[in-house]
């Protein structure tokens, strides 16, 4: 008698194991695209000898992060045949990725930059959507606390490693093959990360809004009417704000503000940031497994900010290796924490009805300063310096802070435990 639950059990851990696995490389395949809209597209445009300001407009490519709130009520409505409500959505985002970063690579920027910007718009605009089916995917798919700490650890630990692999590999490989074939390459492993897709399993069904209008107007509804919402849109938008400030041109400042190469960059920069972001990744989870969402997130917070004293010091040190090593890997490991219970706290949000909209919705508002920081980012440099830029960058963290000990009561409500 006892055989048929153990059998049970066994098959439980079996597919909550293929669940977080899944969630990882597709993880992966999310952030993979990111980078080569921007850290690595910059690195191109700055070894290409595109100017400062060219380089900051650049950053405005990933508007398409910000806008995709406008179509995810199209993913939360429609489905594809046999995938399911979202598998299909993320396998043609994929294929579209690996088309215009293959299209991509045959352009120069000096003499087609248009084309090359054109193309950048529509990836940010693939990569914007896939976001938003395998955002709604694992909010879907984890419905405890428990797994979403994990699963917003996995999430961040495969979004990491493809963010290093996509803009620290790349920067490594450019020096050696050229960007047209590292973009080549970025656009094969987009394909192959189709292959997640196919092994992940589909979530619990839960019914569609009735129609397209339905799509639309009941997930803002539902989310715009919950109390103090304005505080929570503060929250999300100002919660990275600091993070998202002091990267908006870092890689253009390690290659030019302090005189790293390429290599050192693409080796240090992402090589010890991938073991760092994994380690911090992974500790936000065990981590969030063991306090609460509200100190986890102050904590996390106001570390992640004071990191970017470490961005300031680089100016006095020079392209020294010990240090950059030293600075990356505090910046990434602390920045993994942070985001991973920010992850957490975004699922913990949506209403499962209405998972993509309101996911791309939230995102959306997250990643506002990271896209269009960049312009102000480089009117500040060149007015300030690059040092004293980043000291002011940790100021920025405070109103983020603020409004997370303000709706202490209400994320505390949020972080309902089980056994």
């Amino acid at each position: 008698m006892s055989s048929a639950p153990a059998g049970v059990m066994a098959n439980g851990d079996e597919l909550r194991s293929r669940r977080l696995m899944t969630i990882a490389l597709l993880g992966f395949a999310s952030g993979l695209p990111l980078a080569l809209s921007a850290s690595a597209l910059q690195a191109w445009l700055t070894t290409a000898g595109l100017s400062l300001k060219a380089i900051g407009w650049a950053t405005l490519i990933g508007q398409a992060y910000v806008f995709k709130p406008l179509w995810a009520p199209l993913v939360d409505r429609y489905a594809f045949p046999l995938l399911g409500r979202r598998r299909g959505w993320i396998l043609l985002c994929q294929l579209g990725c690996a088309a215009c970063l293959f299209g991509m690579s045959l352009f120069d920027p000096q003499g087609n930059l248009s084309a090359i910007v054109f193309l950048a718009v529509l990836l940010a605009i693939f990569s914007a959507t896939q976001d938003i089916a395998f955002d709604a995917h694992r909010t879907d798919l984890l419905t405890t606390p428990q797994q979403r700490a994990w699963g917003s650890a996995l999430t961040q630990a495969g979004y990491r490693l493809a963010m290093l692999t996509s803009g620290g590999l790349a920067l490594i490989l450019a020096d050696r093959l050229g960007w047209p074939m590292v973009y080549q390459i970025m656009a094969a492993l987009m394909v192959l990360a189709t292959l997640a897709t196919l092994a992940t399993p589909n979530a619990p069904a839960v019914a569609p809004p009735r129609d397209l209008v339905s799509a639309v107007i009941e997930p803002l509804r539902a989310f715009f009417t919950r109390p103090a919402v304005l505080a929570w849109i503060a929250l999300i938008v100002l919660y990275k704000l600091a993070d998202a400030f002091s990267l908006a041109l870092s890689t253009t400042f390690l290659l030019r503000g302090v005189g790293y190469t390429q290599t050192e960059v693409g080796t240090v920069n992402k090589f010890v940031g991938l073991a760092a972001g994994l380690a911090g990744s992974l500790l936000g989870g065990w981590l969030l497994m063991r306090m609460r969402l509200v100190p986890a997130l102050l904590v996390f917070g106001i570390a992640q900010a004071l990191t970017n004293i470490g961005f300031a010091w680089l100016t006095l040190t020079g392209p020294d290796i010990p240090a950059l090593v030293l600075v990356v890997l505090l910046d990434n490991a602390i920045g993994g924490m942070g985001s991973t219970a920010f992850g957490a706290l975004v699922m913990a949000l949506c209403d499962q009805r209405f998972s993509a909209t309101q996911f791309a919705l939230i995102s959306a508002l997250a990643v506002i300063g990271r896209v269009y920081l960049g312009p102000a980012a480089a009117t500040l440099v060149e007015s300030i310096g690059w040092g004293p830029f980043f000291i002011s960058t940790v100021f920025t963290a405070i109103p983020g802070l603020y409004m997370v000990w303000l709706l202490r009561a209400r994320i505390a409500a949020l972080d309902v435990r089980t056994a």
